[in-house]
């Protein structure tokens, strides 16, 4: 059986980092079931930037946008595909000559 990744919000980390400076790192972390690492992770950007520190480093995308976003890019290589072809095309109707042919 897997375990499932828990995610904190930035209010969850502020809490429990306050608890932390406040009864221990060792309780706090038994308590959550939390790596002493992490916790000692979570206190330092505390310490260097505040509350905001605690926050999530990288943005967090709406499934239906990056669908969205994987669509678009899929239809722009195929409209570029279409241009690129109309050009060779084009390119070979200037250089066959149009009328009647001479043998």
């Amino acid at each position: 059986m897997s375990k499932q990744r828990r995610t904190f919000s930035a209010e969850d980390r502020y809490s429990i980092v306050q608890e932390s400076i406040r009864s221990g790192p060792s309780e706090v972390s038994r308590k959550y079931s939390l790596s002493p690492s992490l916790l000692r992770r979570w206190k330092e950007k505390y310490l260097a930037s505040g509350k905001d520190g605690l926050r999530d480093s990288y943005p967090r995308v709406d499934p239906q946008l990056r669908t969205l976003e994987e669509e678009n890019e899929r239809l722009k290589r195929i409209v570029a595909k279409q241009a690129l072809e109309l050009e060779v095309k084009s390119e070979l109707l200037k250089k066959t000559p149009i009328g009647p042919r001479k043998r």
